[in-house]
């Protein structure tokens, strides 16, 4: 029987990811974060501050995904509507959640205390449990397989360690890298019959080129750290008898 894949998406929520104004990093510190938690992420998507868009893809993605995340439009302001446009997807009103009212209370009690803005901060779907945020006090949000965490990338990795070892996942992947000199076009068959001769890895093959001359990276993956080993033994073999040669742990 095969091994169950527990598998998460992602949705970037933003105009200002859209236009190019500010570069997304949490794509990279969500997925690090999930795969240690033994869970893969599937898929991403960025979508305009606009509710069809948030609407459509939060119902798309969470119904195929054990786990759905989002970053971005939390905050105080008025285009900040990921929270009414969850609570639309799933069928729920909008309610100020009362602990989260209580954190930024605390929070701003020294900070010029709290408004009807930084108090939008509180508003939650129906049902919420909250993600505590060490950082800014303004707490992310969990409901149902759902997780609407912060757009500001140090803050999203505040929620993401209150969240570490909460959620149920398979074993994480591990992965070793081995490179040559080579173009990719030529050893695409060697690569292709070798993972297809260990079941349950994936070779990826990820070209560059540098100091004048084509090279390749082969990164093999797998939950089986022995079933890694053994692949990378076997691949490097296979390049050696074609007549290149193997860099350990990639050029």
């Amino acid at each position: 029987m095969s091994e169950r894949i527990w598998t998460a998406a992602l949705v970037v929520i933003g105009d200002e990811i859209l236009s190019g104004r500010t570069q997304d990093k949490n794509v990279a510190q969500i997925a690090a974060w999930l795969n240690v938690q033994g869970i893969r992420l599937a898929e991403v998507r960025v979508v305009a501050d606009r509710e069809d868009a948030i609407v459509e893809a939060v119902n798309a993605l969470r119904a195929r995904n054990d786990y759905l995340f989002t970053t971005g439009g939390i905050g105080p302001t008025h285009d900040d509507i990921t929270v009414d446009a969850i609570a639309a997807a799933l069928g729920v009103g909008v309610v100020h959640h009362p602990k989260a009212v209580a954190v930024l209370e605390r929070y701003y009690a020294t900070r010029g205390g709290t408004t009807a803005a930084r108090l939008r901060m509180a508003r939650v779907p129906d049902g919420a449990d909250l993600i505590e945020n060490k950082v800014s006090g303004a707490p992310g949000i969990r409901i149902g397989n759902v997780f609407i965490m912060a757009g500001v990338p140090h803050i999203t990795a505040g929620m993401l360690d209150a969240l570490t070892g909460t959620l149920e996942g398979g074993r994480p992947v591990v992965s070793k890298t081995i490179g040559c000199w080579v173009a990719e076009s030529e050893v695409a068959d060697l690569l292709r019959e070798t993972e297809r001769a260990h079941g349950g890895v994936a070779i990826g093959s990820y070209p560059f080129f540098r100091d004048g001359r084509t090279g390749a990276n082969f990164v093999v993956r797998s939950p089986d750290a022995v079933l890694v080993d053994a692949t990378i033994a076997d691949l490097t073999r296979r390049l050696t008898i074609a007549g290149r040669d193997v860099t350990d742990g990639g050029i």
